[in-house]
């Protein structure tokens, strides 16, 4: 046979090239490959930019979109520019070709093997710089922004005489280019000489010069050009010092310049400038001399100046200057960085008082004022939002597909008879959970929405529940009814919604279950339509679900739903803010409005401390749930304002921005950036107002602040003799601080309660009382924002003393052992601190959970003043008991003598309207109809009034036509028309 070319183990196949079929296919397959990339990426672009488009925010989209770009491409360009440019330059001076040494006979064959390649080398290495550089610039859009929108604070920096906003605004952004040029500057060093070896410009082992002159001068100059740079980084480190952070160990973490940072730093700094700045200039100047002499010398000068001045001669100043007298040389610094701090975080109106603490007696006071006075200071809420939702839940749930937050909030609404009463409150959510049977029609279509808010009084339980102990609620049931009157129920956008939800298309969705199963379609506005098949491509592709694309239950009119939780959505449409980590629910203008706060930061304030908002923030309710942490832009941040009240409409997902702060400079740039986005504070309606609060997480952040800021003299701060802490949560057993709460209470001189949060301090490593803070959190009233701290001067327990108290009061101890065996615990309540005559009421709930109700009911109220403890069923036994008298029972009207019944018919016509009015509220009152019972009041007194008119009419008439003492029927005519006013009304 033929020889085939095999060899001993037979013959050779024959690889040939694939078939034009096989080609064909391979060649179909990448381009689909190459083009499903495209679209997976383009679906992520376009899916953004329906959300954006779709809750009336594009210009936020664009304009981020817009910066990103634009920074990823100037940077881009200028770091590939940098780098191309410097291998370009170094490859046009490499030397010519002589005799070959054996080191660049070794560089030869790698010379040779890139030389086909060398401008597709060349772009590849200046696009992969540039792609890296640019997507570093873009991420510093945000710094970018604030240093072309900047506008002044109106307050000068006290070291240097500039305005913060140079801090704030112009030395971020400075440090970036200064940060990217020295990248530029050393990439192109690296790339230059790399470039120059490899063509024989530099040598390393061959006899003879080192380096040609070319390669010297190309070199030298880009060695000058950072040496230039790190003059600049000189100059610019001087103000760095205003916001510059160290460890003092009178003050712990400090920012601002020390003595040694005005007297021995900021000097050196200067004189580094100059000596980076004559270095550069020698290094420049080798392109004429083509010598490494001088630059070498002037550079080795810098190093051991840097050494020298920048280091040695600061610690020198600091350990014979500062350390022997360091509280007389600090002091200023000291009251430099006390003045920033209380403005940075908005403390320096705070109003501290010094406070007895010790309570008056019923020897200096009688118990029946005590009694009245302990009535009077406060509302207090024994109904503790962070205990009773698993409460809520079970009582209010009604089906197994909702659900209650586990901490719920407190608000303010009016009750029947007009009086704003402090209220508990928590909406019904969907739970996907609970869906009797899961599918992706039943979660995403079927099982939509919650509903209904469900309200509660916080003062107290319903005297009429079964079991006893239970919230009196006063809005319930479903669909809900009571106190608020008619508004919106459905809720589509909540702090537990967060699966995707496709509405308004040819599948109904389910309601609620009363009396049969109700079902609706979405009538709102919100979402992204998906009748576009590109849209529902784009969302099955971002959201990995194939079924949007195909699905028969989409079709004409089919929204999708998603970003459903109030703090994401406000965090979407302006990135720039911190958003508060407690969004509120409240009734307002027949909708229900999800409340979010929101701060602007900066940590470029001069001479103000910071403070990490994830630490500050913390307490035991977000250590039991992380979704009542702050959503944070920074972390780090030395100053911080309550500049934007947010809305979210929990059925039509609408987020409305509203300026809150009108003097915050760093919303006003943003508001510039953004222009469009915030509205004016006069846009918030008065119903909206109502409702608003001062925020928790800013509160926080003060309180944590006033621990050492509250004292205004130096000399008092160093020595640190009336430090503050933020005792830990009595009621917790970890060891988390205890959070604010709110509170309507009268402070020492106030003549009525007002709507306050509140907090306790200690001692530093003391249990005693220290002090009690409080900030006015209506948002109606004109001192909305002062805080005021009673500086408690006498040992008062506190609150881990009082609860050690309350857990060893032999009432409690018996209460305890009556539990044993019935699979019951308690639950401790907030434990509430009020002020009142002098001394401090201490208020604590307490709740038992087990037993035949697996879920928190109210048993038990603890009071402690002046050391004496009670521990009753009720809130007005333990007053009763605490101080030894019982409240006042209701006035009565004094009563006139019998009269005849009324002829007049228009008297008569009043007063069966009067009993009709009277019989339909009893009959509302029963059902629980708020509404109807309102009315019926309403008729009620309208009935009374034209009752009382006629008969004063008639009685005027009658005495008219009498005669006598004209002055005793003058006199007998007051004292009657005054007691007929009494008995109408």
């Amino acid at each position: 046979m033929p020889d085939r070319g095999g060899g001993p183990s037979g013959p050779r196949m024959r690889v040939g090239r694939p078939s034009r079929r096989v080609r064909t296919l391979l060649l179909t397959l990448g381009v689909l490959a190459v083009l499903a990339m495209l679209f997976v990426m383009f679906a992520g672009f376009w899916t953004d930019w329906l959300w954006y488009r779709s809750v009336k925010y594009s210009s936020v989209f664009t304009t981020t979109l817009w910066s990103k770009i634009g920074l990823f491409a100037v940077f881009g360009l200028l770091m590939a520019v940098a780098v191309g440019v410097n291998i370009w330059l170094a490859h046009r001076l490499r030397p010519p070709l002589s005799a070959m040494s054996m080191e660049q006979q070794n560089l030869d064959r790698y010379r040779m093997g890139i030389a086909p390649y060398k401008k597709w080398i060349l772009l590849g290495i200046t696009a992969l710089v540039g792609l890296i550089a640019g997507a570093s610039a873009a991420g510093q859009w945000r710094t970018w922004l604030m240093w072309v929108n900047g506008v002044p604070f109106g307050q000068k920096d006290p070291q240097f005489g500039l305005d913060v906003a140079f801090y704030a605004f112009d030395l971020p952004w400075y440090r970036f280019l200064l940060g990217f040029g020295f990248a530029a500057a050393v990439l192109g060093l690296i790339a230059a000489a790399l470039t120059h070896y490899l063509y024989g410009g530099l040598r390393v082992t061959s006899p003879g010069a080192r380096a040609t002159a070319a390669a010297t001068g190309h070199l030298s100059v880009l060695l000058g050009i950072f040496v230039a740079l790190k003059a600049v980084a000189y100059w610019l480190d001087r103000y760095g010092l205003a916001v510059k952070s160290s460890d003092f160990k009178a003050a712990g973490n400090w920012t601002g310049l020390r003595y040694v940072d005005a007297n021995a730093y900021l000097p050196a700094k200067t004189i580094l400038f100059f000596i980076a700045a004559i270095c550069a200039v020698l290094f420049f100047a080798t392109l004429w001399r083509r010598t490494w002499q001088l630059p070498v010398i002037g550079f080795g000068l810098m190093v051991l100046s840097a050494i020298l001045i920048g280091g040695l001669y600061p610690a020198i100043v600091q350990k014979f200057q500062v350390d022997p007298n360091e509280q007389k040389k600090e002091s200023p610094y000291i009251a430099k960085n006390i003045d920033a701090t209380r403005k940075a975080y908005g403390i320096q109106d705070a109003k501290v008082t010094d406070y007895s603490g010790k309570g008056k007696t019923s020897e200096q006071v009688p118990k029946e004022q005590l009694r009245k006075d302990a009535e009077a200071q406060a509302s207090y809420r024994v109904i503790d939002p962070n205990v009773v939702g698993p409460t809520f839940d079970q009582l209010q749930r009604q089906r197994k597909y909702y659900q209650f937050p586990t901490t719920l909030d407190v608000d303010r609404y009016k009750d029947a008879n007009g009086k704003v009463q402090d209220t508990v409150i928590g909406l019904r959510e969907l739970d996907l959970d609970g869906i009797p049977k899961r599918n992706w029609i039943n979660d995403h279509f079927t099982y939509t929405h919650g509903y209904g808010a469900i309200t509660a009084k916080g003062t107290g339980t319903d005297p009429k529940a079964d079991p006893a102990g239970s919230p009196d609620f006063t809005e319930s049931g479903l669909p809900t009814k009571g106190m608020l009157g008619e508004y919106q129920q459905r809720i589509y956008y909540g702090e537990k919604t967060q699966q995707y939800s496709i509405v308004g298309g040819p599948q109904k969705e389910l309601d609620y279950e009363a009396d049969g199963e109700k079902t609706t379609s979405y009538e709102g506005n919100s979402g992204v339509n998906l009748s576009n098949p590109v849209n529902r491509a784009a969302y099955a592709v971002a959201f990995s679900e194939p079924q949007i694309l195909y699905s028969g239950a989409i079709g004409e009119g089919s929204r999708i739903l998603y970003n459903r939780t109030p703090k994401e959505r406000v965090e979407a449409v302006a990135p720039w803010l911190t958003i508060d980590g407690d969004a509120y629910p409240a009734v307002v203008d027949g909708k229900i409005k999800w409340i979010v706060d929101a701060y602007t930061t900066s940590n470029g304030y001069p001479y103000a401390s910071r403070t990490t908002l994830g630490d500050t923030t913390a307490d035991s309710l977000t250590a039991a749930n992380n979704q009542r942490a702050v959503v944070a832009q920074e972390n780090q941040v030395n100053y911080i304002r309550n500049s934007v009240k947010a809305t979210v409409d929990a059925y039509d997902g609408s987020v409305q921005l509203y300026q809150w702060d009108e003097k915050d400079p760093v919303l006003e740039t943003w508001m510039n950036a953004f222009p469009g986005t915030v509205k004016k504070k006069s846009e918030i309606s008065t119903e909206l107002r109502e409702h608003m609060r001062y925020p928790q997480d800013l509160f926080k952040v003060q309180r944590e602040l006033m621990t050492r800021y509250h004292v205004e003299s130096p000399s008092q701060f160093y020595s640190g003799s009336d430090v503050w802490q933020v005792p830990n949560d009595p009621t917790n057993k970890e060891k988390n601080s205890v959070p604010p709460y709110y509170l309507s209470l009268k402070m020492p001189g106030d003549k009525e309660q007002k709507f306050s949060l509140t907090t306790t301090f200690t001692p530093a490593g003391r249990p005693n009382l220290g002090a009690f803070m409080a900030v006015d959190a209506d948002a109606t009233s004109d001192s909305y924002g002062s805080i005021r701290v009673l500086n408690v001067k006498s040992e008062v327990p506190g609150p881990q003393q009082v609860q050690s108290e309350l857990n060893g009061d032999p009432e409690v101890a018996e209460f305890v052992r009556n539990l044993r065996g019935t699979d019951s615990d308690i639950v401790y309540g907030n434990l509430l601190t009020v002020p009142m005559n002098d001394g401090f009421l201490y208020i604590e709930p307490v709740y038992v959970k087990g037993g035949s109700a697996n879920y928190p009911l109210l048993k038990k109220v603890g009071v402690q003043y002046n050391r004496n403890i009670v521990f009753k069923d009720t809130l007005s036994e333990a007053f009763d008991a605490i101080f030894g008298a019982e409240a006042d029972s209701p006035e009565q009207p004094p009563t006139e003598p019998d009269q005849p019944p009324s002829t007049d018919p228009t008297v008569q016509q009043a007063l069966e309207d009067a009993q009709n009015a009277l019989e339909r509220g009893e009959e509302a009152l029963k059902k629980q109809d708020w509404q109807a019972y309102g009315e019926a009041q309403k008729d009620l007194a309208d009935a009374l009034k034209r009752a009382t008119d006629a008969e004063a009419k008639a009685r005027e008439e009658e005495i008219g036509n009498k005669s006598g003492d004209k002055a005793a029927d003058k006199a007998g005519d007051k004292a009657g028309d005054k007691n007929g006013d009494k008995n109408g009304g």
